[in-house]
C-alpha cells in the first residue's frame, strides 16, 4: 500500500512500517516527476538568479585587465605609465588564489550544511571585495597594490563559492531533458559580465575624457568607478539567493528527511517554489535507508577510491586545468593580442583606455558570447562529452596554427590573425570552457556533487594561476613579448592532454541525476549487520 503524497502518514505502527519500506520508491516516484516537470518560470528565475552571479564572477574578473591600465598612469607614471610586472602580476594572480580557496570551502560547506543555507554568503563576500577594491589606496604601513591584492583574495573567495553552489543548484532543480542548457545559460552569463567591463570602461572613460585630458592623475577616479559598478548585480540578486528553497534532493538524499523532501519535490512542480517546511515523518527517520548512504569522510575515501569514480574525478579535474591554462593565459593578458590587433596604446591616456576597451568588447562578441549561446542550444543535442573532446580538438588545431605561425600570420594579415584568435574563442565557450563546469554538478552523487564540483572547479584555477605567473616570467624571453610564439604552442599542448582526460568524464546528456550516480535501484531496508557489506558493494 503507498499512500498519496498529499497525505501525512498515520500514527498506525504497521502502517508505519509499510510506509517507511517503500520510502525509496516514493523518492525516486517524486524525483521522477520532478525531472520530467514542465519547463516553467521558476525554472527560469533559478536560471537568471544563478547567472547573475557568474557575470558580476566575469565583470570583477576581467574588468582588471582594464584597471591594471589605468593604475599605470594614477600610480607608475615614472614607470613608462606602465603597471609593473610582479605588482600586475600579483593583482590579476591574487584573485585567483582566492578563488581556489573558494571553491573547496564552499564546495564542501555546500554538500555539510546545505545549498540554501551557503547560497547568498559567496555574493555577500562578493560585494564586500569588491566595494573593498574600490577604497584602496596608498599609506605609510601598505602601498594601494597590496591593499588591492588583500581585496581581491577575498573576492576570490567569493568567486570560487559561486562555481560549485550555482552548478548543483541549476543541476539539482533543472528537468533532465533541458538541464545542459540550463546550466550553460548560467555560465553563458559570463560572457555579457566580460562585455559589461569593457562597456562600463568605456562609458566612464569617455565621460571623463576632458578631465583625463587635463591631467590623467583623474584616471584613479575612472578605475574605482568601473569595479564599483561590479557590485550592483551581486546586490540585486542577494535577495533572491538568500530566499531560494533548498533543493529536494538535498533534503532527501543528506539530511534524510524523505517525506519532507517529497512534498517539495511535489510543491516545486505545481508551484513553483518550497511550500515551506513539514513536519518529518517520524516512522521514515526511523527506517534503515541504505539505498541512500550517509556522506562522511570514510565514505568520501570510499567512494573516490573506487577505479570509475576516480577516473571521473581526474577526468574532470584536469580537464578543467588543462583548459584554464590557456583560458587565463589569453584571457588576463590580451592586451598583448589587442596591441597586435591595433586596439592597444595611443599618443595620451584617454585614447590608450578607450581603445582598449573597444577592443575587448569587439573580441568578446565576436568569439566569446556567441561560443556560450551555442552550447545553450546544442549541448542537450549533441552532448557534454561530445561538445568538449571536439571543442579541445579545435583548440589544440588553431593553437598550433597561431604558435608555429604566430610571426608568419601577423605580418601577412592581421585580419587572418583576428579570424583565427576569434575562432579560439568560440571553440573555447563552444567547448570545453562551459562544460567542464556543467559536468562536474551532474555526474557525482547529491552527498559529494558540491564537493567534487568544487575539487574540479578549484583544479582550474590552479591552472589559471600556473598560466598567469608562467605567462609573466615567460612572455618576455628574448625580448618585450618575444616568446608570445612558444607560450601558445605551450597552451597546443595542454590541448592536447584535455582531449584525452575527456575520455574519462560520462556523457551525462539525457541520463537523470540518479542515474548518474548509480542510485536507480529501489532497495529495502537491510539487517544492520549486513548494511555495510552491502554498500561497500553498490559504491
Amino acid at each position: 500500500m503507498t499512500k498519496p503524497i498529499n497525505d501525512p502518514p498515520t500514527s498506525d505502527d504497521h502502517y508505519e512500517e509499510n510506509y517507511g519500506l517503500d520510502a525509496i520508491d516514493r523518492r525516486r516516484n517524486a524525483l521522477e516527476e520532478f525531472d520530467d516537470a514542465k519547463f516553467g518560470w521558476f525554472h527560469v528565475r533559478a536560471c537568471i538568479v544563478s547567472g547573475i552571479g557568474f557575470f558580476t564572477d566575469a565583470y570583477d574578473i576581467f574588468a582588471i585587465n582594464l584597471v591594471s591600465t589605468m593604475i599605470g598612469y594614477v600610480y607608475w607614471a615614472e614607470n613608462g605609465n606602465k603597471t609593473p610586472h610582479d605588482v600586475d602580476t600579483a593583482i590579476k594572480v591574487s584573485c585567483s588564489v582566492g578563488t581556489v580557496i573558494g571553491q573547496l570551502l564552499f564546495g564542501y560547506l555546500a554538500d555539510r550544511l546545505g545549498r540554501k543555507r551557503m547560497y547568498g554568503v559567496e555574493l555577500i563576500i562578493i560585494i564586500v571585495g569588491t566595494i573593498g577594491q574600490t577604497l584602496a589606496g596608498n599609506g605609510p604601513a601598505a602601498s594601494f597594490w597590496a591593499v588591492i591584492t588583500f581585496w581581491r583574495i577575498i573576492l576570490g573567495v567569493g568567486i570560487g563559492g559561486d562555481y560549485p553552489l550555482s552548478s548543483v543548484i541549476t543541476s539539482e532543480f533543472a528537468t533532465t531533458k533541458r538541464r545542459g542548457a540550463m546550466m550553460a545559460a548560467v555560465f553563458a552569463m559570463q560572457g555579457f559580465g566580460q562585455v559589461a567591463a569593457s562597456l562600463v570602461g568605456l562609458i566612464a572613460t569617455a565621460a571623463a575624457q576632458n578631465a583625463i585630458h587635463e591631467n590623467q592623475q583623474n584616471l584613479d577616479y575612472v578605475w574605482r568607478v568601473v569595479i564599483g559598478i561590479g557590485a550592483l548585480p551581486g546586490v540585486i540578486a542577494l535577495y533572491y539567493r538568500l530566499t531560494i528553497p533548498e533543493t529536494p534532493r538535498y533534503t532527501m538524499d543528506v539530511e534524510q528527511k524523505i517525506e519532507k523532501g517529497i512534498r517539495d519535490a511535489k510543491a516545486f512542480i505545481e508551484y513553483g517554489a518550497a511550500a515551506g517546511d513539514y513536519s518529518d515523518n517520524v516512522a521514515v527517520a526511523r527506517t534503515e535507508t541504505p539505498a541512500i548512504i550517509k556522506a562522511s569522510w570514510t565514505d568520501f575515501f570510499h567512494f573516490f577510491s573506487q577505479p570509475r569514480n576516480a577516473r571521473m574525478l581526474f577526468g574532470t579535474a584536469y580537464s578543467w586545468f588543462a583548459l584554464d591554462v590557456a583560458w587565463y593565459g589569453l584571457g588576463l593578458n590580451n592586451s598583448i593580442i589587442l596591441k597586435n590587433i591595433g586596439f592597444s596604446g595611443g599618443d595620451d591616456p584617454y585614447t590608450s583606455v578607450f581603445r582598449t576597451c573597444v577592443g575587448n568588447i569587439i573580441i568578446n562578441l565576436l568569439g566569446s558570447v556567441p561560443g556560450y549561446w551555442i552550447t545553450v542550444f546544442t549541448v542537450d543535442y549533441i552532448g557534454r562529452k561530445t561538445i568538449q573532446i571536439m571543442g579541445f580538438t579545435m583548440l589544440t588545431i588553431f593553437f598550433v596554427i597561431l604558435g608555429f605561425g604566430y610571426h608568419a600570420i601577423l605580418s601577412f594579415s592581421v585580419p587572418l590573425f583576428i579570424v583565427l584568435y576569434t575562432l579560439t574563442q568560440i571553440f573555447f565557450n563552444f567547448g570545453p570552457n562551459s562544460t567542464t563546469f556543467i559536468v562536474p554538478g551532474e555526474c557525482y552523487p547529491t552527498r559529494y556533487r558540491s564537493t567534487a564540483h568544487g575539487i574540479s572547479a578549484a583544479s582550474g584555477k590552479v591552472g589559471a594561476i600556473v598560466a598567469q605567473v608562467g605567462f609573466g616570467l615567460l612572455k618576455d624571453i628574448g625580448g618585450d613579448n618575444a616568446w608570445i610564439d612558444h607560450l601558445l604552442q605551450l597552451f597546443a599542448f595542454f590541448m592536447l592532454t584535455g582531449i584525452f582526460s575527456s575520455f574519462l568524464i560520462p556523457e551525462t546528456k539525457g541520463k537523470t541525476l540518479e542515474e548518474l550516480a548509480g542510485e536507480t535501484e529501489s532497495v529495502a531496508p537491510l539487517p544492520e549487520d549486513t548494511k555495510i557489506e552491502e554498500h561497500q558493494r553498490r559504491y
